[in-house]
């Protein structure tokens, strides 16, 4: 299910959503939206809504040290403290010695971080990325409209998604945030 576009604008980071719920051969159209603002982050998740209730409402990101990479943080310390929400909220799955979690997407800073199921963190060199079942079709409206404004980027690439895939569907959420000044504490 799902299709979780992001995409960076210059300092903004744009993320839109589907409203698809699929269980099998059902799909039901949610009034809980898979794209949201948790603090100072834009978060779009795919997975298991329970996932995406506990990023948002319970994940508690930690402040950022002013001398800390934005990246080294996202690693360590957001990851970290989303490892513990999904345990908490008895979602984080364990077998094998190994702990798995979801795929989200998360807008922070003027920048765009792919966090998969094994906890890994991504950012990728093109400046957008998208997740789900029609991740693929809408990476590749992502591509082809690279001259159009963002925001219609976000939503075209969504009704390519919802076009080719039977796991996406409308109404689409588009969020944004501008470049967003990190929460410190002092060292």
């Amino acid at each position: 299910m799902t299709c979780i576009v992001g995409l960076v604008d210059g300092n903004e980071v744009w993320m839109g959503g589907d409203s698809a719920g699929v269980a099998g051969l059902d799909i039901s159209l949610r009034a809980d939206p898979k794209v949201f603002h948790n603090g100072n982050f834009l978060i779009g998740f795919t997975s298991s809504f329970r996932m995406g209730q506990l990023l948002r409402f319970r994940l508690a990101p930690p402040p950022r040290r002013p001398e800390q990479d934005l990246f080294h943080y996202m690693v360590c310390d957001f990851v970290e403290a989303v490892r513990i929400c999904l345990r908490e909220g008895g979602f984080a799955h364990r077998s094998n010695d190994v702990e798995t979690g979801g795929f989200f997407l998360v807008g922070a800073e003027g920048r765009l971080f792919s966090i998969q199921d094994d906890y890994q963190v991504s950012e990728f060199n093109r400046g957008y990325h998208a997740i789900g079942c029609g991740a693929s079709y809408a990476l590749g409206s992502l591509y082809s409209t690279r001259d159009l404004p963002a925001g219609e980027r976000v939503r075209r690439a969504l009704e390519t998604a919802e076009h080719f895939s039977g796991g996406v569907r409308a109404p689409f959420l588009i969020e944004r945030t501008g470049a967003v000044q990190p929460a410190l504490v002092a060292a």
